[in-house]
């Protein structure tokens, strides 16, 4: 069952709570981070991508960078940007896009809810994009982003969200994006005792959404400090990491998409008569087409957008990775008439979160930098839970979660 435990936070002072939160450290570059912090000295994409703040030509894996993220937060502290509460709150965080709502409990997990399986992966992680997280958590000394995390939707969990967002917010803000974010900081001692003890009872498995990586930084550090200390007691901060824990009912996965650089030696003509093994084919014309359910996927090819209709037999429904569009596309097209066998490697395809809209695949095809586009339907959450309730792995950019949690709103710092 999931090991829940509510701690003080650090957090923006109501006044510059706007100024401080950012977009998470891995949906920017450097050049576009040193964009939009540019002009706000209190962006906290200065904690988690201090590389903005040093010369362009700084390794961004080197020690300054990671020793300015720490500076950068502690002088924010100084400044009295950052401030730490006096008790232990039980934080709830909301998230409001284009309608759509998502309320969750911002808390620590155990790190041995990660070792023990509790907390269920769907996705592998890079050996240096971990490395890079692990060095933040080390050299900071805190977990400055929360992780993205679901669990099974608990009646008794709905009715403690519910109340908690009754009352008078710490901070309430919509975002340039047009995203709205809302933190309450709940101390009502019956709610706070409630939420670990109803996780504890309730709640077998968590489930990562997004932040893959930084589950694994915040559980092996932890593991790391903890055969360090021979004093280690199990209170210590460093056996627990931050998370953001949303029911499962209310998150939202959108589609990933695919552009490929070349035909592989064919000609349009050749692609189509091709696809037409595994796939019922229909002409769409110009305007964009988007996937209408499961197993049927959406190609732009030449100024035309096309049905792909999978054929029986080109899939495995009873198969928690076989049934996955993904999947179909590798099998059926990529590999076989693409020769593209390791999406991580291959540079001939890059991958496209479907925030951007279609129209992003058909500019990158027009442009003459693709040469084709595929857009998916969307995986669906029980998919996800699925998938990684029998330890299996997603093929790589499979899900894209939307919206994505701010950083800077609560911050925890291990000693």
């Amino acid at each position: 069952m999931a090991k829940i435990k509510l701690f003080r936070a650090y957090r923006p002072s109501p006044e510059f709570a706007a100024q401080v939160a950012s977009r998470p450290y891995d949906v920017l570059n450097a050049a576009e981070a040193r964009i939009e912090a540019a002009g706000n000295p209190h962006s906290f994409l200065r904690v988690i991508k201090p590389e903005i703040d040093l010369p362009e030509d700084a390794d961004p894996y080197g020690m300054p960078v990671y020793e300015k993220g720490r500076d950068n937060f502690q002088q924010m502290i100084a400044d009295g940007v950052m401030q730490q509460d006096t008790e232990p709150s039980l934080y709830v965080y909301q998230q409001i896009m284009d309608g759509h709502k998502q309320v969750g409990f911002m808390v620590l997990e155990a790190i041995d809810d990660y070792f023990d399986g509790t907390i269920k992966l769907h996705e592998l992680t890079r050996p240096d994009k971990e490395e890079d997280r692990k060095q933040h958590v080390r050299t900071g000394r805190m977990h400055a982003e929360p992780v993205f995390f679901a669990y099974p939707k608990q009646k008794e969990l709905d009715k403690i969200l519910e109340e908690a967002v009754k009352e008078e917010p710490a901070f309430d803000f919509t975002a340039e994006d047009g995203i709205q974010h809302t933190l309450w900081v709940i101390t009502d001692p019956a709610f706070c005792a409630a939420v670990p003890q109803l996780f504890a009872e309730k709640v077998p498995h968590t489930y990562v959404a997004d932040g893959h990586h930084r589950t694994a930084a915040g559980a092996l550090v932890g593991k790391e400090l903890r055969e360090a200390n021979p004093n280690h007691t199990g209170e210590e901060g460093y056996n627990y990491f931050m998370a953001v824990l949303f029911p499962d009912d209310q998150l939202s996965i959108i589609d990933y998409n695919r552009v490929v650089k070349d035909l592989n030696g064919r000609s349009p003509a050749d692609l189509l008569k091709a696809l037409e093994a595994g796939f019922g084919l229909e002409a769409k014309g110009a305007d964009l087409y988007k996937p209408s359910q499961l197993h049927e996927m959406s190609m732009y090819l030449e100024g035309q957008w096309y049905a792909l209709r999978a054929k029986a037999g080109t899939y495995n429904d009873n198969d928690p990775i076989g049934v996955l569009d993904v999947t179909i596309l590798s099998e059926q097209v990529l590999e076989p008439l693409f020769n593209i066998t390791d999406l991580r490697r291959d540079k001939r395809i890059d991958f496209v979160g479907g925030i951007r809209g279609l129209g992003e695949l058909s500019r990158r095809v027009d442009s003459g930098e693709m040469a084709v586009a595929f857009a998916l339907y969307p995986v669906s959450m029980q998919q996800l839970m699925d998938i990684a309730d029998g330890g299996m792995i997603m093929p790589p950019k499979t899900t894209w979660f939307e919206p994505k949690l701010r950083s800077g709103i609560v911050v925890h710092v291990m000693d």
